[in-house]
């Protein structure tokens, strides 16, 4: 399994793109009712002509057609570059997006400062599976096997209580996009066990999705999880029985505004306990 997360497997695709001869006062219209304040420009060829923003609009004289308003030296990535590396690009070049083309030059997607801020947040990394992987092998003194597949949501347990509507949210704005990472899910016998990645797994699920991208690791034997002893106790076996927190926010976010209130003393000390 490698260890690089690269662009295309993060980018925004479907990206809306105009032309040089577009005029300008259809540009401000597609604005409006997209809400975007921004747009790569392609040729016939869908190669990168350009860039065109609502600051154009504010920092340059009016003019009719895009191409006479538009940016032309643009910053572009190549879709199979890594992200570390894209992320120093755009901190080194001060902008907040970057058109995504492949090997031709071709637009293939756009790659924005939310999109890689979102493609880190909760991130399953290789290190974290083969942790969970090792965990088990140690603990049920067996030999696993891993591989990555689709597993049908409908077949998963959850052995999680709670999650938060905040980070919710952001997990189905993250697989509208095609952002989400795996999930990761132990098969004991003829049992899916949901380890980590139940805010994807019920995003997934309000977003009708009937399988959901995974590491499977399997046991390759039928052994009782103490995760699953855990979850009976809490009355946890299908996800209707998760509580979703939505009158609070993630338990960092939280710990963060009480700084700012300054009053965290005792919102930091009940956090530590939990």
């Amino acid at each position: 399994m490698s260890g690089k997360s690269i662009v295309k497997d993060y980018m925004t695709k479907n990206v809306i793109s105009v032309h040089p001869e577009t005029s300008n006062n259809e540009i401000i219209k597609i604005m409006r009712e997209t809400g975007h304040d921004g747009f790569p420009v392609v040729n016939e060829n869908d190669e990168i002509a350009g860039f065109i923003t609502s600051f154009d609009f504010i920092l340059k004289d009016w003019t009719d057609l895009v191409k006479d308003i538009m940016s032309t030296n643009v910053v572009v990535a190549q879709e199979d570059m890594s992200i570390n590396d894209t992320s120093r690009v755009m901190f080194r070049n001060g902008v907040s997006r970057l058109p995504i083309v492949d090997r031709d030059g071709k637009l293939k997607g756009i790659i924005t400062n939310t999109d890689m801020v979102r493609s880190h947040i909760e991130r399953t990394t290789p290190n974290k599976v083969k942790s969970f992987k090792e965990t088990l092998e140690q603990l049920y003194s067996i030999k696993t096997s891993l591989k990555r597949m689709k597993v049908k949501v409908e077949n998963l347990r959850p052995t999680q209580d709670k999650i938060y509507a905040d980070e919710l949210e952001g997990r189905e704005y993250e697989l509208k996009k095609g952002l989400a990472e795996p999930v990761i899910v132990a098969k004991t016998g003829n049992r899916w066990i949901l380890i980590d990645g139940h805010h994807r797994a019920i995003a997934s699920i309000n977003l009708k999705h009937e399988e959901i991208d995974a590491y499977v690791i399997d046991l390759n034997k039928n052994v009782r999880l103490g995760m699953e002893k855990t979850a009976d106790k809490s009355g946890v076996y299908t996800f209707d029985d998760i509580k979703i927190i939505d009158d609070d926010q993630h338990p960092l976010i939280g710990i963060t505004e009480s700084i700012k209130k300054g009053n965290n003393k005792k919102k930091l000390d009940d956090l530590t306990k939990k």
